[in-house]
C-alpha cells in the first residue's frame, strides 16, 4: 500500500507518484490520508484540485526532494505564497521561503504595561488606533508643514530685517546677521509655536514608549529629535554672539560674533529635514525609506562605478583637450566636476572639450553614464514594487 501510486489532478494537469512519496510529511495536506481523501474523486480515480498549475510542480518536487522547495521562476511570490499554505506545508517552510525570497521579518510592536502609558503610546505612535490619534496626527501634518513654510518664507528679502544695514559694507557680515532670531519677529513666534508642539510631542513619545533604551535607535525619533534641537543651539549661539556684536570695536569680538553666526547659519540649514518628520505619517516616504535601505548594496556598487568612471574619463579629458587653445580643464580634479555632470546627463555647459578628442572622450563618458546609472535600476524598482505591494496587502488585511 504505501508503494500505491496515486493520480493527482490540478485544474486539469494530472500528475502521477507513489503514496510513499507522499506520506513522508504526514501533517501535510497530500501527505495525509484523511485530509487527501476530502479531494477524492471516485468517479476518475484521482485527487482533484482546482489550483494554480505551474506551482504544483515546484509543491511536488518538495515531496520528491525530501523537502527542498524552489519557487518557479514565472509565478509570483504571493501567488507561490497562497499555494504553499493551501497544501499546508508547516509553518517552518513559510519561514525558510520567506528569508529565501528576500521577506523583511515583521517586526512585534511591543505595547507598555502600564495602562496610561499604552494609552498614550497609542495616541501618539498609532494614527489608525482612535480618532483622537489620528486628530494629533493631522495636526502633527499641519505643524510640521507650517514650520517648512516659516522656513522658506523668512529668507526672502520683503521679509527681512530693513535695519541690517551697514555703513562699512561688510556685506558678508551683515548678511549674516538677519540669522539672528528676533524675540518680537512673527516667523520667530510661530517657529517658537511649532517647537513647544515637535518638543511636547517627542517627550510624550519618549515618556510613554515601552523601550526608553531602544527609543532613539528609530531613525524617525532621531529625526524629530534633530527637528528641535536647532532652536535651542540658534538660541543660545544668538545669547553668545548678540553682545559681542552691540560691542563693536575690537576685531577679536568681531571675529567671535561672525563665527558664532556661521555656526547660526549651519544650525538653521539642519532645519530644512523636518520635511522627514512627514515619513512618520506618509506610508510612501516610509516605502521610500526601506527601499533605499534594502538597495544599499546596489546604491553602492553605483557609486563605486561612478567613481572608477569618473577617474578615468576625467584623466582621459584632461590629457585629449591639453593641447587645446581654450581649454576648461587645468588639471584631473578641475575635470571631476565635468565628468560627474556629463555622466549623470545633466550637461550644465560651464565646461566642455573643445578639441576633437576631448569631444570623443565626451560622448563616451555620456554613453557610460547612462549605462552605469541604469544597471541598479531593475532592482530598486523590484525592491520598492515588494514594499509597496506588502504594504497595500498588510492595509488589506487590516480593512
Amino acid at each position: 500500500e504505501c508503494s500505491e501510486r496515486i493520480i493527482i489532478n490540478v485544474s486539469g494537469l494530472r500528475f502521477e507518484t507513489q503514496t510513499r512519496t507522499l506520506n513522508q510529511y504526514p501533517n501535510t495536506l497530500l501527505g495525509n490520508n484523511e485530509k487527501r481523501n476530502k479531494y477524492y474523486d471516485s468517479h476518475r480515480d484521482e485527487y482533484f484540485f482546482d489550483r494554480n498549475r505551474p506551482s504544483f510542480d515546484a509543491i511536488l518536487y518538495y515531496y520528491q526532494s525530501s523537502g527542498r522547495l524552489r519557487r518557479p521562476v514565472n509565478i509570483p511570490l504571493d501567488v507561490f505564497m497562497e499555494e504553499i499554505k493551501f497544501y499546508e506545508l508547516g509553518s517552518d517552510v513559510i519561514e525558510q521561503y520567506k528569508e529565501e525570497e528576500g521577506f523583511v521579518k515583521e517586526e512585534d510592536k511591543p505595547m507598555p504595561l502600564n495602562e496610561t502609558q499604552k494609552k498614550i503610546w497609542l495616541l501618539m505612535e498609532y494614527p489608525e488606533s482612535s480618532i483622537a490619534a489620528r486628530l494629533i496626527a493631522l495636526i502633527s501634518i499641519l505643524v510640521i508643514l507650517l514650520s517648512i513654510v516659516i522656513f522658506c518664507l523668512e529668507t526672502l528679502p520683503s521679509f527681512k530685517d530693513p535695519y541690517n544695514t551697514n555703513s562699512n559694507n561688510d556685506t558678508n557680515f551683515v548678511a549674516s546677521y538677519d540669522d539672528i532670531p528676533q524675540i518680537t519677529d512673527t516667523f520667530f513666534i510661530l517657529e517658537s509655536v511649532c517647537i513647544v508642539w515637535f518638543t511636547s510631542e517627542l517627550i510624550l513619545r519618549f515618556a510613554s514608549c515601552p523601550d526608553h533604551l531602544s527609543f532613539f535607535r528609530n531613525v524617525l525619533n532621531i529625526i524629530d529629535l534633530f527637528a528641535i534641537v536647532p532652536y535651542f543651539v540658534t538660541l543660545a549661539t544668538a545669547a553668545a554672539s548678540t553682545p559681542t556684536i552691540s560691542g563693536g570695536g575690537g576685531g577679536g569680538g568681531s571675529t567671535k560674533a561672525t563665527t558664532s553666526l556661521a555656526v547660526l547659519r549651519v544650525v538653521r540649514l539642519v532645519r530644512v529635514f523636518r520635511i522627514f518628520k512627514l515619513s512618520r505619517h506618509s506610508k510612501g516616504l516610509q516605502i521610500l525609506g526601506r527601499t533605499i535601505q534594502a538597495s544599499m548594496r546596489e546604491l553602492g556598487l553605483l557609486i563605486f562605478f561612478l567613481f572608477i568612471c569618473v577617474i578615468l574619463f576625467s584623466s582621459a579629458v584632461y590629457f585629449a583637450d591639453a593641447g587645446a587653445p581654450n581649454s576648461h580643464f587645468s588639471s584631473i580634479p578641475d575635470a571631476f566636476w565635468w565628468a560627474v555632470v556629463t555622466m549623470t546627463t545633466v550637461g550644465y555647459g560651464d565646461m566642455k572639450p573643445t578639441s576633437a578628442w576631448g569631444k570623443l572622450v565626451g560622448s563616451m563618458c555620456a554613453i557610460a553614464g547612462v549605462l552605469t546609472i541604469a544597471l541598479p535600476v531593475p532592482v530598486i524598482v523590484s525592491n520598492f514594487n515588494y514594499f509597496y505591494h506588502r504594504e497595500t496587502d498588510n492595509e488589506e488585511k487590516v480593512s
